[in-house]
Parts: C-alpha cells; sequence; structure tokens
C-alpha cells in the first residue's frame, strides 16, 4: 500500500494530486434548447422555452386528446412575454371564433362554427356507437333521423338509450367549448341535445319529430368520414 506525506506527495515522490485536464463545458450556444416548462390556458397545454436563440411559447390540445397538433406560437423577449404574448393570441382566437357563430332560426340557439365543432371532436371521447350515430345524422342531411332510426345505427336497444347517448356527446362537446347547454334547448328535451342539433316537424309528445344536426356539425363530420 503507498504511503502518503504532509506534502501531497506519495512516499515515492510523486503528487497525489496531478492536474487534471478540465471538463469540456458543455455547448451552451443559442441553438440548444432550454428545458421545457409546462403550463395551461384554458384547455390547451402551453410549452416554452429558448429554442434558437429566442423565447418561444407554443399552444397545443392538452392531454388527454386524440390530437396533437400545434394550435398557436409566439415568442417574446424574455420566456413570461413569450407566454404572456401567446395568450392574447389565444384569447383574440376564441373571441373571433365566437363571433363567428350564428343564431339558428328554429331554435335560437348560438351554434358553434365549423372549426370548434372541429376541435371538440378531436378532443373528447365519444363511445364507438356515439361516433356511428352522428356519423349516420350527418349523412341524413336535412331530413334526419326518427329516433327508431338513430338507435339502430348506433346499435342501442332502445330509443332511450340512444337519445340519452346523444345528449351525452352534446354535452361533452359543450364542456370542452365551455357553452352553457341549458341555454336554448328545446322543451322536453333532454339537456345537451340542442348543441348538436334539432328536431325537425312535425313533431308531438307521441311522435317527435327526426332529429337533424347543424350543417357545421355535419360538414365536419363528414369531412372526418
Amino acid at each position: 500500500m503507498a504511503r502518503f506525506t504532509t506534502d501531497g506527495q506519495t512516499a515515492s515522490g510523486r503528487p497525489l494530486f496531478k492536474d487534471k485536464p478540465k471538463k469540456k463545458q458543455a455547448d451552451r450556444s443559442s441553438d440548444t434548447p432550454s428545458a421545457v416548462q409546462l403550463g395551461v390556458h384554458g384547455r390547451y397545454q402551453i410549452k416554452s422555452g429558448r429554442l434558437s436563440g429566442e423565447y418561444v411559447a407554443r399552444a397545443f390540445p392538452k392531454p388527454p386528446t386524440h390530437a396533437r397538433g400545434l394550435i398557436a406560437e409566439a415568442t417574446g423577449a424574455t420566456e413570461e412575454a413569450a407566454i404572456a404574448a401567446l395568450h392574447d393570441v389565444i384569447d383574440a382566437r376564441e373571441a373571433q371564433r365566437h363571433k363567428d357563430r350564428r343564431v339558428d332560426d328554429g331554435t335560437g340557439f348560438t351554434v358553434p362554427n365549423i372549426d370548434e365543432y372541429r376541435e371538440a371532436l378531436d378532443q373528447v371521447t365519444l363511445s364507438r356507437p356515439q361516433r356511428a350515430m352522428l356519423s349516420a345524422l350527418a349523412l341524413s342531411g336535412d331530413e334526419g333521423l326518427t329516433d327508431p332510426q338513430m338507435a339502430s345505427a348506433a346499435g342501442y336497444k332502445s330509443k332511450t338509450s340512444a337519445n340519452r347517448a346523444f345528449a351525452a356527446a352534446g354535452l361533452l362537446i359543450a364542456a370542452y367549448l365551455a357553452i352553457d347547454a341549458a341555454t336554448g334547448a328545446q322543451e322536453d328535451e333532454v339537456t345537451g341535445t340542442n348543441i348538436l342539433g334539432f328536431r325537425g316537424s312535425p313533431q308531438t309528445n307521441e311522435t317527435p319529430g327526426s332529429r337533424i344536426l347543424y350543417p357545421e356539425l355535419r360538414e365536419v363530420l363528414r369531412s372526418a368520414g
């Protein structure tokens, strides 16, 4: 075993602490991305950091989701400035979407626009029967489907089950788009159905009219099919 003296040498005279070569410092050039920070604004996930010499903030669909696309992006002199700028972009985008909504002549309900329906359907989790029902309704056009036809298209055993599933789909979309599902609801209808469409005529308590989807929703479902 080697013996050591008090001057930092071994007994044989070899220095104990040699000058070791300095570790090469990591290249911190502006092209190296910094750690990504995560945040939330409304229904979107915000990712921010430094990339290629500038601070960038980007909005993505909040998980869990079927979609992974970029929603919006902004840059700033600091990371905080980039995030604030992105919030402004998102808020302006939402305001414009609300402005683009139309009021349905028959129901008085303010109908979401095509982009809103498309985004919502990418985000919410619908069952296979619910999607089958909505697809069949989209293909039925202005004629719509009767309750028995809806139940058959989705594989439900009863009209009641089909209508509940239809309303549940509407509530999911309403929650995602922050719409009051009770606003503009037709009398004697389950809350949530007005988000997706309306009853055609003639309509009585004994024989309700066919269900008809709003044209905006029909277009989205047809393009997705």
